[in-house]
């Protein structure tokens, strides 16, 4: 599918592939290549954070994975309509302590006519898990395609 075809309105096919293309282009860490998946003026809601436009994405991802080491995101479109998705993710870090997590959150999107999103809102919660305990272990960078999803996994 060309990128072109994922534009709004979405079919259950372009909507996936959005959706895999969110988690490859986030497991890159590259703030300077994933704010441009975004509109100039997004709208995010992250946590207890707020930041409006590119360059407060791009700051504000700088201090994620500043913080968030060896990150390793799996996305799962839940639903979609329009030029809307809901999406759930889970994803494996750990601070510079060696303290390993995994986060889980859901997402929801908005996006222009372009295809860029324009509002992101995430709620997320962090569990601290064992080293032992982790289940991504692909070197770092784009999930492997035939490394499971987050619901083969029972995530």
């Amino acid at each position: 599918m060309s990128e072109s075809a994922l534009i709004p309105p979405f079919t259950e096919e372009s909507a996936v592939k959005k959706v895999r293309m969110a988690e490859d282009l986030w497991n890159t860490r590259d703030p300077g290549r994933v704010v441009n998946a975004y509109t100039l003026d997004t709208v995010w809601r992250n946590r207890a954070e707020f930041p409006v436009g590119r360059e407060a994405i791009r700051a504000f991802l700088v201090r994620k994975w500043a913080r968030e080491l060896d990150y390793r995101l799996i996305k799962e479109l839940w639903g979609f309509r329009n030029n809307r998705m809901a999406v759930r993710f889970a994803y494996e870090w750990h601070d510079d302590s060696g303290h390993w997590f995994r986060s889980y959150g859901n997402e929801l999107w908005e996006f222009n006519i372009q295809g860029l999103m324009q509002r992101r809102f995430a709620s997320i919660n962090d569990l601290p898990i064992q080293e032992k305990e982790r289940l991504y272990h692909w070197p770092l960078g784009r999930r492997p395609d035939d490394h499971p999803g987050l619901s083969d996994m029972g995530l």
